[in-house]
């Protein structure tokens, strides 16, 4: 009897234990995976996912899937990489994930809340102002640069193609709302402007060139450096140009102009300064993140282009095309390792349907490292071109002032020759094309660009105008260029034009206003007035 109750004792005390041990152990394990899931739960914020969509693009809307798929893998392979030439892989063991992954937020702007602007805009006060919204003629049927067919014309048109087997012909309804961007910007080019700065269709256009996916690139002909040629759906296309060089990297000053590289930033900056002076005579350009692997080498048809693609000893994607300069394998054009910066400038209308006519510029540069130009050795060569056509009539030679303007505050050096359309004659505006050797050196200018102004002593009214209003400080044009320049989506990556480029733009204006000025001291008729109809009190400047 003793012997029972001591063994059911015994049996209690194991129970005992037992169940202690359980409750200590189910303690321990409640305790652990509380600490575990505070350590591993991700706050609960907009910026804790990745959406899937084109890094560059500012606007609400999406780009195709294809091309967000196609933007998604560049993110996964370049991203571990600073935006800057010569960047290398980090071998240092820091979490190349959480990097990609906190740049790939910066990139698309995940996170970010959208405040209200406590300051005022001056980008968007300046183009209120009255300079900007001059009253503009009516334009006449001849002032287009085209224009839709008539119902007759489009049937006479259909009758001789179906004449002609061969013939490839791209047929567009009447509806303007069906048009692509790139057509609605070719339909709205004018005799006085290649674009109206109201027209919503320019912000559609760059969002285009931005977002699309990029169906073929070959290299463009022509020129002397590297360029290509990218397709777009619904028959778009861009002219390309790559990132050779950090935006901070001066030029070398033993370099002559005509050996400098071109500069994809330059491209895009000459077309908001452009717009900024009130010309609107360079076409829209925009800036886009591209992959080299899937937007030009996987769709490029240029066999002379796909061969010289290679991998660089860093692991990057290269290549350098042909051309006349900087096209070999010691000056490549290379992703990081499949990301690159390039600028995408909007085609004009195809040659066959609007033919451009190149003029030699009369103050052309002698591209000789010891040669002068005339115009270099004569202080009075400006008597010679006022009476040779067509600079003896018209505005012509204010026109060409305007743009010897807008060369020199972007300190271009390389403006041989301007275009104009051969279908408005010598009644219109030129173009200003090719800005890619532009905003190369910040720390000096070069005051031979001025020359035409200078030596002729003339300048528009409306020009001179708008130069005063952005000298003011509550239009300051380093300022303004700021704001606009933040518009590309380029600039999530880094500003277009570091600081020192936008403080140059500041000295440099003062330098064409003290020109003026001294030219206003030595003659009478300096200002063209293209303004008649308008006192000083309706553009509000004071008399």
């Amino acid at each position: 009897m003793v012997h029972l109750n001591l063994r059911h004792s015994t049996r209690s005390i194991y129970l005992g234990l037992a169940c202690v041990s359980l409750t200590l152990h189910l303690l321990l394990a409640l305790f652990c995976l509380s600490v575990l899931q505070s350590a591993c739960v991700l706050p609960i914020s907009s910026s804790s996912s990745v959406p899937r969509i084109d890094p560059v693009s500012h606007a609400s809307s999406s780009s195709s899937s294809a091309a967000s798929n196609k933007q998604a893998n560049s993110r996964q392979h370049s991203n571990g990489h600073k935006p800057s030439v010569g960047g290398t892989i980090d071998h240092e063991g820091n979490d190349l994930f959480s990097e990609d992954l906190e740049k790939a937020k910066k990139l698309i702007g995940v996170g970010k809340v959208s405040k209200k602007e406590s300051s005022r805009s001056k980008l968007e006060e300046l183009f209120r102002h009255p300079l900007y919204n001059l009253p503009r003629p009516k334009l006449q049927e001849d002032d287009w640069l085209l224009r839709l067919k008539t119902d007759a014309e489009a049937e006479e048109t259909e009758q001789e193609e179906k004449s002609n087997r061969d013939s490839v012909t791209i047929t567009w309804t009447r509806d303007e709302e069906t048009h692509p961007p790139w057509l609605r910007f070719h339909l709205g080019i004018s005799r006085w402007e290649l674009y109206d700065r109201k027209d919503l269709n320019l912000a559609q256009l760059t969002h285009y060139l931005a977002t699309q996916r990029i169906l073929g690139a070959v290299q463009k002909k022509g020129g002397t450096q590297l360029k290509l040629l990218v397709s777009f759906p619904n028959y778009g296309q861009a002219l390309l140009k790559p990132m050779r060089q950090s935006r901070d990297a001066e030029t070398d000053v033993n370099l002559f102009y005509f050996s400098d590289f071109e500069r994809h930033n330059a491209e895009i900056a000459a077309f908001h300064l452009d717009r900024v002076l009130g010309f609107n005579r360079i076409p829209p350009v925009v800036g886009r993140l591209i992959n080299v692997t899937t937007q030009i080498r996987e769709v490029t048809t240029d066999e002379r282009l796909s061969r010289t693609f290679f991998t660089s000893p860093a692991g990057n994607l290269c290549f350098y095309g042909k051309c006349e300069y900087y096209c070999s394998v010691e000056h490549p054009v290379c992703g990081r390792p499949h990301a690159l910066e390039v600028s995408l400038a909007t085609m004009l209308p195809d040659l066959s349907l609007a033919p451009r006519r190149s003029w030699r510029s009369p103050w052309r540069r002698s591209y000789s490292r010891t040669k002068l130009a005339h115009w270099e050795k004569d202080a009075a060569y400006c008597d010679t071109v006022k009476e040779t056509p067509p600079y003896n009539r018209g505005t012509r030679l204010v026109d060409l002032i305007d743009m010897a303007v807008l060369d020199f505050l972007m300190s271009n050096m390389d403006r041989h020759h301007y275009e104009t359309f051969e279908e408005f004659g010598n009644e219109t505006f030129l173009l200003h094309l090719d800005n890619g050797r532009a905003f190369g050196r910040h720390s000096q200018d070069e005051p031979s660009i001025l020359a035409p102004l200078v030596q002729c002593c003339r300048i528009r009214r409306s020009t001179l105008l708008r130069l005063r209003l952005l000298s003011r400080p509550d239009f300051r044009l380093s300022d303004v260029m700021r704001e606009s320049l933040a518009q590309d989506p380029l600039t999530a990556v880094a500003p277009l034009l570091s600081e020192p480029h936008l403080s140059a733009l500041d000295r440099r204006l003062a330098t064409v206003l003290a020109a003026v000025q001294s030219c206003q001291d030595r003659n009478e008729d300096v200002v063209y007035n293209d303004l008649d109809e308008h006192d000083d009190q309706q553009l509000g400047e004071n008399p």
